[in-house]
């Protein structure tokens, strides 16, 4: 035999036993299924039921009758799906429809056979009422700053306004159509459009924000009755301060001016800030603080440009108070030699000058100024009609200091058989805030005690520790020679 013929001959063989090995598989599996049980009603039910809650059956057969419930309303009505709307008919209103139908005809009586042109009349006016505002609203631009130079036919019905935007370009504009003629005056600052150039609205003076950071919002605590030792002074400042505003007339009826300045001066620690705090929560008027040393710049006619602008914010009130702080750091008489900075600092001071007393009017304006040293302000400056009345703030007396023990122990826990008297007798030359120190050295020699309250010893102790102890350190000797 040939080698093709055994070939064959095992490919015969190989698939006889393929097909009985196929036939021997499938009478096993229809055994081993005739072996199994069948499935139970239990069993049956429980695959039915998989997944199912308790009420799905009540809730299906709830929904079909709705449904059929539905469909028999409709026929019997005579519905079809295309004439229910957008809701469904339990929600019509019959009535309101009829009223708004006899409006229209009331309205409209001779289009009341045709309403649906009416309706859609309405809603295109409508439209473009919508149209127009949004409109409106995308064509408003941002406005340019600049300032109105002069008016021309001022008076008249149809006045112009030259303008000149950035000291670039100068135009004679008209006003817009939200603006009254009153409402704009020469050297004023307004903005404009970009097509037309029309003054839209006023703008308030351009004002450095470390200026407008100066006016006292909150009024301080202080009162009259918390400045002790300074009796006279107190009246003094309150001639000047309250009297021309509360009572005017007086001043008009004897022809004289009230004073507008004052100098506040003495040594450190007697009071003089304090009374300016006092004022500013008494009176009703703009009160504005500066320090001298705030007022001294880098560049050259800063400090001048905000003394101005200081003065244009006062002037812009009703009533205003400036008080300023330390102004010998500022006011010092003029020298023939000097640096750089030294010819500054006399600018600004110069322009302090011109402003207390000048071409153009204060206005109702009151200055304040103090100071440890005021030999060293020039004369200009502390001149009547520039500081018509100066204040001299000493050392309190025997008085003085017993009240100004009484005001700073009126807030702490204290025994009341002190002698206030004897203290202040202890306390000779003592300024009000040396006093103060003692007070709350005698507060910490409670403490460290693990008192409660205050005793006489331990006042005592706070004077030998402040007044005495503290003598070295004292400036008023030194500055009692200057005032």
């Amino acid at each position: 035999m040939s080698n093709e013929q055994k070939k064959e001959e095992n490919t015969e063989i190989k698939e006889k036993d393929d097909k009985k090995n196929k036939k021997e598989q499938e009478k096993k599996d229809e055994d081993a299924l005739a072996t199994q049980s069948a499935l139970n009603e239990e069993e049956i039910r429980l695959m039915k039921a998989y997944s199912l809650g308790p009420y799905d059956d009540d809730i299906k057969t709830l929904e079909k009758g709705v449904k059929t419930r539905i469909e028999e309303i409709e026929k019997a009505m005579g519905i079809k799906e295309s004439d229910r709307g957008l809701a469904p008919p339990s929600m019509w209103d019959l009535n309101g429809d009829k009223m708004a139908l006899q409006q229209v005809q009331h309205v409209f009586p001779k289009h009341t056979s045709n309403l649906h042109s009416v309706y859609i009349q309405r809603f295109k006016k409508k439209k473009k009422n919508n149209n127009n505002n949004i409109k409106k609203k995308n064509t408003e631009q941002p406005l340019l700053v600049a300032r109105c130079t002069k008016i021309i036919n001022e008076g008249t019905q149809n006045p112009q306004y030259m303008i000149t935007i950035r000291d670039i370009a100068k135009y004679v504009v008209d006003l817009g159509e939200n603006i009254a003629p009153a409402d704009i005056e020469e050297a004023m600052r307004v903005g404009v459009d970009h097509n037309k150039y029309k003054i839209q609205i006023p703008l308030p003076p351009k004002i450095d924000p470390s200026v407008t950071m100066m006016t006292v919002e909150e009024k301080p605590d202080i009162t009259y009755d918390d400045v002790g030792g300074c009796k006279e002074q107190i009246q003094q400042l309150r001639e000047v301060v309250e009297l021309p505003l509360l009572y005017p007339k007086r001043f008009v009826q004897l022809g004289i001016d009230p004073p507008k300045g004052v100098l506040l001066y003495g040594p450190p620690g007697t009071g003089k800030t304090l009374c300016a705090r006092a004022v500013a929560n008494r009176t009703d008027a703009t009160f504005i603080r500066v320090i001298g040393s705030e007022l001294v710049q880098k560049y050259v006619g800063e400090g001048a440009r905000m003394v101005r602008e200081l003065f244009q914010m006062a002037r812009s009130k009703k009533a205003a108070i400036i008080f300023f702080d330390e102004i010998d750091a500022i006011g010092g008489a003029r020298v023939e030699e000097g640096g750089f900075g030294d010819n500054e600092v006399q600018r600004t001071m110069l322009e302090i000058v011109n402003q207390l007393d000048g071409f153009d009017a204060r206005g109702n304006i009151k200055v304040l100024m103090a100071t440890n040293r005021p030999d060293t302000l020039d004369p200009a400056l502390v001149r009547p009609g520039r500081l018509d009345r100066r204040i001299e703030f000493g050392l309190p007396d025997l008085e003085g200091r017993a009240k100004i023990f009484k005001i700073h122990a009126g807030k702490m826990n204290c025994d009341r058989k002190i002698r206030w008297d004897l203290l202040a007798r202890l306390c000779p030359n003592a300024t009000g805030a040396e006093i103060r120190s003692v007070c709350t050295e005698a507060g910490m020699f409670a403490i460290r005690a693990r008192k409660k309250m205050v005793t006489e010893k331990n006042f005592l102790d706070g004077i030998n520790k402040v007044i005495k102890e503290y003598k070295k350190f004292s400036s008023t000797p030194k500055y009692m020679v200057y005032n």
